[in-house]
């Protein structure tokens, strides 16, 4: 295991369990690119602790009984690089629509710490949940 890929499973368990230890693996700098969230009105990217925990606060107060199953972590040759493949499902609060999602995370660490995020997802499937249109899409 490397540090890059401990980090990415890390970051998996605590993000939602045990957000209090999850922020103690993030860089303040940390940088999460989310490039389909604009698709649904969220931002694309996040820059920087406060801006990243603002928004994570956000989603854990918008979903219920969140959870991330079938992780699987991929060490690559560089040590401060991982790549992952998660599934997830909640329950939106909003909506009491039923959220199923696939993901696949890039990570990139930088003295021990989470770095970078860039963070893949099906924004149809998160824009059904949420009740929300796809921007840009003719209706």
């Amino acid at each position: 295991m490397t540090i890059a890929s401990d980090l990415l499973q890390r970051h998996i368990q605590t993000l939602v369990e045990d957000n209090a230890q999850w922020q103690t693996l993030i860089a303040d700098d940390l940088l999460w690119e989310l490039p389909y969230a604009s698709a649904i009105g969220h931002p694309a990217r996040l820059s920087g602790r406060e801006e990243v925990v603002r928004h994570v606060t956000w989603f854990l107060g918008a979903v219920e009984n969140f959870r991330f199953f079938d992780l699987k972590v991929y060490a690559l040759a560089d040590p401060e690089a991982a790549v992952a493949e998660v599934k997830a499902e909640a329950l939106i609060k909003s909506t009491g629509r039923i959220y199923l999602q696939d993901y696949v995370l890039f990570l990139r660490a930088a003295d021990g710490k989470i770095a970078f995020l860039r963070e893949y997802f099906d924004p149809a499937r998160a824009a059904k949940a949420l009740d929300t249109p796809i921007l840009g899409l003719e209706s």
